[in-house]
């Protein structure tokens, strides 16, 4: 049975697409995670990697809640916090320079660029297993560890920017079977709370190419917390400095690891189509 309609805009960054929703003046009384699946749903739905929900915050002005396209919620979503900036600069409720938004990873400052980029500081990343969380001793890092999947051993390097991150650097990041090795890591018993997948080919020590396959939504086209994390394993591994571009299929993201610890996400945001949505009750 059809319940009520719902305005929508479809936003991307870097390819990264998200069916943002408007609930800064309340929302309707919906299963949000059976709406998602149905809106994300590239053939019965809208489309998209994931939904956005914009309301006010407690901690800050205002928050975003990510529903993943399969119905989970992770704690962050990089790409999908420029999308809202975007979307908030675009309807006026922010102008140029930094504000603040609650997350499930905590408050962030995004910043719309004069350009239209935009940025974030996406904070610190955490590097302890139990931060991660992986399996093992609580505080120990993961560097270029073994694991293994039905008799293959990748080195994982893990990162949490938010959200678990797993990054296995190879020689060819296009020859990597991302449908294969990316459902399996991300399920792997090693990660209790599941983990986001990266490839990632190092090209000189200020730039990667990555592929990723997201917890939740499989493979995209790009993943701002991923890049992140990409360029922090980078630096642990001793194979990258502390700013880069990380090279996605859709397109670049411009990541700095700074001296006080921050790790800043810099990359396009950009209107795709509005319109409505039938929810079903």
């Amino acid at each position: 049975m059809s319940g009520p309609s719902l305005s929508f805009a479809k936003y991307q960054g870097t390819g990264n697409d998200f069916v943002v929703i408007d609930g800064r003046e309340g929302l309707p009384s919906v299963d949000w995670a059976a709406a998602a699946r149905r809106i994300c749903d590239r053939h019965y739905g809208v489309g998209a990697d994931g939904l956005l929900i914009i309301t006010p915050g407690t901690a800050a002005p205002y928050k975003m809640l990510v529903i993943n396209a399969d119905g989970s919620v992770p704690e962050m979503c990089g790409n999908g916090l420029r999308c809202v900036a975007r979307f908030l600069y675009d309807r006026g409720a922010v102008g140029f320079g930094p504000f603040e938004v609650e997350t499930g990873a905590g408050v962030l400052r995004p910043e719309v660029l004069p350009d239209l980029q935009v940025r974030v500081d996406m904070g610190r990343p955490s590097l302890a297993r139990e931060q991660i969380p992986m399996e093992g001793p609580p505080m120990a890092q993961v560097v270029e560890e073994p694991v293994g999947m039905d008799g293959a051993v990748v080195l994982v390097t893990a990162v949490s920017m938010g959200n678990p991150h797993a990054i296995i650097f190879v020689r060819d990041v296009a020859k990597v079977p991302l449908a294969d090795w990316g459902p399996r890591l991300e399920s792997h018993p090693v990660f209790p709370a599941r983990t986001n997948v990266e490839f990632v080919e190092i090209v000189d020590r200020g730039r990667a190419r990555m592929r990723v396959w997201e917890r939740g939504a499989g493979p995209t086209l790009a993943c701002g917390t991923g890049a992140c994390a990409t360029l922090v394993a980078g630096v642990l591994t001793g194979r990258m400095d502390r700013e880069g571009v990380i090279e996605l299929p859709g397109g670049p993201l411009a990541i700095t690891w700074d001296d006080q610890d921050h790790v800043w996400l810099t990359g396009e945001a950009a209107p795709v189509f509005e319109g409505r949505v039938a929810l079903e009750e």
